[in-house]
């Protein structure tokens, strides 16, 4: 996976896809869940951050990544509560007196994973590099 392309690499049809248009499509269903099930909620929320942790991935470090997950995060909530609204189910979980914020913290933790998968990417780079220095006692081959 480290060498998989970049998102700025990739079609643009492929980046507005995986940038834009999982993420709503999955805010969406997340929304409707929401009405139906608070364990199911609660297991696509994990899903989602596991997503943007994959989605910083594409990025070639944390601060593109936490770009990319921002971006994400901000989509999948205003989904889930569009969505939730849409359907008019009664929430499973509880929900903030304001439910607009719940767009900002889905849009800060979407900003976090992307940044660790950037991270995690940078990091596998960079182990893997011909001639990469080794740590303080390491033995170096």
């Amino acid at each position: 996976m480290r060498n998989a392309p970049l998102f700025r690499e990739r079609p643009m049809a492929l980046r507005i896809l995986t940038g834009g248009v999982v993420p709503i499509v999955f805010g969406a269903v997340t929304g409707i869940v929401l009405g139906v099930s608070a364990a199911g909620y609660w297991a696509m929320q994990l899903i989602a951050l596991a997503g943007g942790v994959g989605a910083g991935f594409e990025h070639p470090d944390g601060w593109e990544g936490a770009d990319r997950g921002l971006v994400g995060g901000a989509l999948f909530g205003t989904a889930l509560l569009v969505a939730h609204a849409v359907v008019g189910t009664h929430a499973q979980v509880s929900l903030p007196s304001f439910a607009p914020i719940l767009a900002v913290f889905t849009a800060i933790i979407g900003m976090f994973a992307g940044a660790l998968g950037g991270r995690l990417r940078r990091a596998a780079i960079e182990r893997d590099r011909p001639g990469a220095t080794a740590r303080a006692g390491e033995p170096t081959t």
